[in-house]
């Protein structure tokens, strides 16, 4: 995206990088550009050992905590409220029933880095391109840490 940010609404999809300093470096960079809302959708992606004891319930809650820890941090970035929700585990998925609300104007995929990252292996970046927004790529530093730790 050039300049032409003025009154934009940005969709965020992220999920263990929902809290990197890339991701709110983007955020604040579109708010500085006139972006007048951004909504982070975080799916129930299960990690670790979850995805095979109870994927959907451990999914949501770990996408509820990583959520409630990053929309505070991105509203800094902004400068004003950033709306959320959890969403489908599939992230294409998640991406899709949040642009059924429509208004959005850009898309922001923020990922591992590219030797950890599920969603770069399957190209997530190029197929949210095919819903016909312009999509940005945000890759982390580094590996976060989840935000729910796995019981031993």
């Amino acid at each position: 995206m050039g300049g032409s940010d003025m009154g934009s609404a940005v969709l965020l999809v992220a999920n263990r990088t929902a809290n990197t300093d890339r991701l709110r470096g983007a955020v604040s960079e579109r708010a500085s550009r006139g972006a007048r809302a951004f909504h982070l959708v975080v799916p129930a992606v299960p990690h670790g050992l979850h995805r095979l004891v109870d994927p959907e319930v451990a999914g949501r809650e770990e996408a509820q905590a990583v959520l409630a820890l990053a929309l505070p941090s991105l509203s800094g970035a902004a400068g004003f409220e950033v709306s959320g929700e959890v969403g489908s585990a599939d992230p294409l998925a998640a991406i899709q029933d949040a642009l059924a609300g429509g208004g959005f104007d850009e898309i922001v995929v923020s990922t591992l880095p590219h030797r950890a990252s599920r969603w770069l292996r399957v190209d997530l970046p190029s197929k949210a391109r095919g819903l016909g927004l312009p999509v940005a790529h945000v890759e982390a530093e580094t590996v976060p840490e989840p935000v729910l730790a796995v019981d031993p």
